[in-house]
């Protein structure tokens, strides 16, 4: 717009030139503002925000009181649960007394309860199948229900499922040691397995000086607070002792553990066995089968008629029907119930009860019955099937016209003839199994060797002379008498057998993973199943490829993680069935006559209720640590004993690193110094759950050798085993150098040329090319190569497990602490 001048004229307006200073934009972080959005939209709304609108928003206050209600309801049904317990709606409180020193008496504890200045009423003796001291009390004046046992401690399984089941342990401690070691040891295996509430009672304590009192208090206090940080000591010498430790029993906080609480469990306290008839059960002719009746509390979660029930070491069975009988334990002050002693322990119902109706609570249903179903069906002809071609066919024609001429003995016939195999045809054709054991066994035939040389090459080994070997006999007759006192608690072939795994332990340590390659076989036999990886991180392995025929018996879930989150948020909101707190008999179909025998000789029978596809076999992995007390070297594919939540079996494992990445390497011997992942064959069970690794001796007596807990079922993990090929270099220039003692023929060079080298000082290189025919090569590597280094060839091949699952394990010895496991270590290796 033209502006104008005093005389008239049009003066033009100013405009910016080229030269125009600008100013960047402000960064408002590239968004735009509230104010620009709403000018923009001019009241429109978007279908986002309309939805967004639509959801209720909260205030801030209304929000705090949501809050605060989801943590009232939350402590309320803590609470709920606890009042329940021992209450007239829930089971008895079930407390178990054990005693952790041999010089303290269980027995006086449980006696001392029995009396009525405790304030308890006893309306039952020997309430739990297979223990003698148990007994069922009742606690007017706190309105509250016991059952208390004594389990053998001697024992160690029937300790463990007992401390399964229990609401509470009470520990009996002596008053100037605390435990000794076979306490000790049963302590480090409840804690493995998943501790319950407990408490701690001290005998003998207030008859002492009150001086002597507190001085063995604070001695006793230093020594429990090693296990026990933040435990109370209970003096137990009175009835208000008794009365004390009741009440604490009764109000104390209840530790859970997740392998129990979603799962239904109970203790038998009554057992009556009926054999089947000619057209019950399985078959028509009686099998030795029959109906076990199992009476008890049902505890954790809502019992169901459909699933199938876990008998603790002896296997997994169906439910007929569950009854209701009358409860013998009645919360009811006012009218006394006689106690019946005796044999109330194998008989069922008693003659008061007889005369009550026995109601039906459910009955199962066929068409809704989980399966017994183990493997899975393994079809031999399910594969990919081609017609033969042509070509296939004139080759098969060859083979059958060009027959191979062996000597046979006199009067075999041809098909006898075909199984008799070549020698040449069984060193190609070797087993997996003795692939490993050949691998694992190369450096201690080499040892072996070494000491025979040593042995050869002794002068004063043949040349004594008479006057030595009179003052050898002079000496040997002066400690013949010790010595062969000492010789008979030791066992030559044990002796040896352990010093032979310790040599091969401490071999494997200071040369991980090496082996010699064989001078009477190809490496490229010998080794054919091995491969070489680029990078064992990155490099891709595919985990379907070449499975084993096992691998065809097992199930496999697409996601374990999902099954598992969805199968125990069900248990939890589980509202069918028997509920907690009710006094039920279990009818167990197809029970072998023998879990009666062991019931009636052994330990309390534990019942647990299995979870959907709990029954079924795939491949576990456990992690677990080597227990500090066992020095023993554990060797990959040795058979253990698995204490696995509610399962006990015998299995042959391999172990292997935790690690991250999608292939995990394998060891060959239980590391003491890291965590190590186990890997067997074994029914699914669903983690959270406490594990436990025996060895048993040659005597009879198990070890506990590793404590963990379960980690995954995933048979898709990639575990492999590495070899170790060595060379020495032979010559060097530079960056090249001809190594030898690798490989002794050509052909093996040029099979392995792809393989990438190292060297123990960091180098890295490859083969150039073969030197001759006697194992010579060139190579090549990124930076000068030392004299005194070596070259390393990495060979992998994928390992699975041993299918030796055995769900029957024999009851162990009572545990005596091995001596002499501390001397292992100071032997020399030479």
């Amino acid at each position: 717009m033209a502006k104008m001048a005093a005389g008239g004229e049009t003066q033009q307006g100013h405009r910016p030139g080229i030269y125009k200073q600008k100013n960047k934009g402000h960064k408002h972080g590239k968004h735009r503002t509230k104010g620009e959005i709403e000018r923009e939209n001019k009241g429109r709304v978007s279908v986002t925000a309309l939805t967004k609108k639509q959801r209720k928003e909260q205030k801030k206050m209304d929000r705090r009181h949501k809050a605060n209600q989801l943590r009232r309801n939350k402590k309320d049904m803590v609470l709920t649960e606890k009042r329940r317990l021992g209450s007239r709606d829930g089971p008895p409180h079930l407390v178990a007394v054990v005693a952790l020193h041999a010089g303290v008496d269980a027995a006086a504890v449980t006696k001392l309860l029995r009396q009525e200045g405790a304030g308890g009423l006893v309306r039952q003796e020997q309430c739990v199948t297979g223990v003698n001291d148990s007994f069922g009390l009742i606690m007017p004046r706190f309105k509250q229900r016991f059952t208390f046992l004594r389990p053998n401690t001697a024992d160690l399984y029937s300790l463990l499922d007992v401390a399964k089941v229990v609401d509470s342990l009470v520990f009996v401690l002596d008053p100037t040691e605390g435990w000794d070691s076979y306490g000790e040891y049963c302590l480090s295996c409840l804690f493995a397995q998943g501790l319950p509430s407990h408490a701690l009672v001290c005998q003998g304590v207030s008859g002492l000086a009150m001086k002597k009192k507190v001085e063995s208090r604070r001695t006793l206090s230093k020594i429990i607070e090693v296990r026990f940080p933040d435990a109370r000591l209970f003096p137990l010498g009175s009835e208000q002792d008794a009365t004390l430790l009741l009440r604490h029993l009764g109000t104390q906080r209840q530790r859970k553990l997740g392998f129990r609480s979603r799962r239904s469990h109970l203790v038998a306290q009554h057992v009556k066995y009926i054999p089947n008839k000619s057209d019950e059960g399985t078959g028509g002719a009686p099998t030795g089968l029959g109906t076990l009746c199992v009476s008890g509390y049902v505890r954790g979660c809502p019992l169901q008629v459909d699933k199938l029930v876990h008998i603790s070491g002896h296997g997994d069975f169906q439910l007929s029907q569950i009854d209701a009988p009358k409860d013998p334990l009645p919360l009811n002050t006012t009218a006394s119930r006689p106690v019946k002693p005796g044999k109330g322990d194998i008989d069922m119902l008693d003659g008061a009860e007889e005369a009550a109706p026995v109601r039906v609570l459910m009955k199962a249903d066929p068409s809704r019955k989980e399966s017994l179903q183990a493997e899975a069906e393994v079809d031999p002809m399910d594969g990919e099937q081609t017609w033969p071609t042509e070509s296939e066919l004139m080759e098969a024609e060859e083979a059958r016209k060009n027959k191979r001429v062996m000597k046979v003995p006199k009067g075999t016939s041809d098909y006898q003839a075909t199984w008799i195999v070549d020698d040449d045809q069984e060193n190609v054709e070797e087993d997996e199994d003795s692939c490993d054991d050949d691998d694992d066994g190369i450096m201690d035939e080499a040892m072996d060797g070494e000491d025979e040389e040593i042995d050869s090459q002794d002068p004063s080994s043949g040349c004594a002379s008479e006057e030595e070997e009179e003052e050898e006999e002079l000496c040997s007759t002066e400690q013949g008498g010790a010595d062969q006192r000492y010789d008979q608690h030791i066992d030559e072939a044990e002796e040896g057998e352990g010093l032979k795994r310790y040599r091969e332990a401490r071999a494997n340590e200071m040369f991980p993973d090496e082996v010699d390659t064989p001078l009477d076989a190809p490496a490229k036999i010998r080794f054919q199943r091995y491969r070489g990886l680029k990078s064992f991180r990155s490099s891709p392995w595919d985990p379907m490829e070449n499975l084993p025929l096992n691998y065809s018996r097992i199930f496999q879930f697409q996601s374990f993680e999902r099954t598992r989150r969805r199968i125990l948020a069900e248990a939890v909101q589980e509202e069918e069935g028997a509920m907690v707190g009710w006094y039920v008999t279990l009818h167990i179909m197809d029970v072998p006559f023998s879990v009666m025998e062991s019931v009636q000789s052994s330990g309390p029978l534990v019942l647990v209720s299995l979870l959907p596809h709990e029954q079924k076999m795939s491949v576990m992995h456990l992690l677990v640590r080597k227990h500090p007390g066992n020095t023993e070297p554990i060797k990959s594919k040795e058979e253990l004993v698995f204490q696995c939540g509610f399962r006990r079996f015998r299995a042959s494992p391999i172990f292997s690193q935790h690690t991250t990445a999608d292939k995990h390497k394998m060891e060959r011997f239980l590391r003491a110094d890291a965590p190590t992942v186990v890997s067997v064959y074994a029914p699914i069970t669903f983690p959270t759950a406490g594990a436990l690794l025996f060895k048993q001796r040659d005597n009879g007596m198990q070890d506990l050798v590793a404590t963990g807990s379960l980690l995954s079922c995933d048979p898709q993990r990639v575990v492999l085993k590495r070899i170790v090929l060595s060379g020495h270099p032979f010559k060097i220039n530079r960056r090249s150098a001809v190594v030898r003692y690798m490989f002794f023929n050509r052909d093996d060079i040029m099979w392995f040329k792809p393989v990438e080298l190292r060297t123990k000082w960091g180098r890295r290189g490859h083969i150039k090319e073969a030197l001759g025919t006697h194992g010579h090569m060139k190579c090549v590597f990124d930076n000068q190569l030392r004299s005194q280094d070596t070259v390393l060839m990495n060979l992998y091949k994928r390992v699975y497990p041993r299918w030796t699952y055995d769900p029957y394990v024999p009851l162990p010895l009572p545990w005596i602490k091995k001596e002499g496991t501390e001397e292992m270590e100071d032997l020399d290796m030479e």
